[in-house]
C-alpha cells in the first residue's frame, strides 16, 4: 500500500521550529562524518552536540565512557529518516493530525515522515501501516533505526506507531496533551505492549487504504 508522490519541500521556520532544524542538523554532522568529524570540529562543539542529545534522551549519558552513542549506531542505518523525524520534536499531538502546522497523531506522524524522507506514503491508520504490502516484518532483536515500532496501547493489536531510532529508543506522537518526542522501548510500559516491527523493502502500488485515523 505505498505509492510514490512528488518530491515535498523542506522548509525551515524560526522560533522553535528553527531550533529543532539546528539540532538535527547538528546530529546528522555526527551522523554523515562519523569518524571524521573528530577531524573536522573540535572536541568543545561535538562535546556541545552530545549534551543537546543527551538532554533530549537521544543519547546514553555514558557517552562520555567511550561506550556506543546512538549516534554511531544510525550513522549506518537510515540517518536521514532520524534526522527528519527529529526535526519535529515538540509537535504537538493532535488527532487525525497528519502535519507539523497542526499537529500529529501517531500514524499520521510516521507516515509524514516516511513521506518526507523515503518518498513512500504509507497508509493512514496505524493498523494498516502494519499490513501494508511493501513493509517487511522484522524482529525485535534485529531492530534498525528507521523501522516502525508498533504497540498495543489500545487494547487492541498495532493501536499505536512511532519509529525506531536505535538505542533501544523511538520516536513518536504518544497521545492527547503530549507532544513528538523520544521513549525508550525497554521501559516497562512499552515493553509489555510492543507487538511487532515494519522495515521498507520493495514498494508495490495497490489500491489507497482508508483515511480514517485510528490509534493515538
Amino acid at each position: 500500500m505505498l505509492t510514490r508522490p512528488a518530491p515535498l519541500p523542506r522548509t525551515v521556520g524560526g522560533g522553535e521550529r528553527g531550533a529543532r532544524w539546528l539540532l538535527a542538523l547538528s546530529v546528522g554532522a555526527v551522523l554523515v562524518l562519523g569518524p571524521f568529524a573528530a577531524i573536522a570540529a573540535p572536541d568543545e562543539r561535538l562535546d556541545a552536540v552530545s549534551r543537546l542529545l543527551i538532554e533530549r534522551g537521544l543519547m546514553p549519558s555514558d557517552v562520555a565512557q567511550g561506550t556506543p552513542t546512538l549516534a554511531q549506531k544510525v550513522r549506518d542505518g537510515a540517518s536521514d529518516m532520524v534526522i527528519t523525524a527529529m526535526n519535529f520534536l515538540g509537535v504537538p499531538y493532535r488527532l487525525g493530525g497528519s502535519g507539523d502546522s497542526g499537529g500529529f497523531d501517531c500514524s499520521g506522524f510516521t507516515r509524514h515522515i516516511f513521506e518526507m524522507s523515503l518518498g513512500l506514503v504509507l497508509p493512514r491508520r496505524a493498523d494498516e501501516q502494519a499490513k501494508a504490502e511493501g513493509l517487511v516484518e522484522v524482529p525485535r532483536e534485529e531492530l534498525r533505526p528507521g523501522d516502525l515500532v508498533f504497540f498495543n496501547t489500545l487494547r487492541r493489536t498495532f493501536s499505536h506507531v512511532g519509529i525506531y531510532i536505535g538505542d533501544g529508543k523511538f520516536i513518536h506522537s504518544p497521545h492527547s496533551g503530549a507532544s513528538v518526542r523520544v521513549d525508550d522501548m525497554r521501559f516497562a510500559y512499552w515493553n509489555k505492549r510492543f507487538t511487532g516491527a515494519r522495515r521498507a523493502g520493495a514498494s508495490t502500488d495497490p489500491p489507497p487504504a482508508s483515511d480514517t485515523p485510528t490509534g493515538r
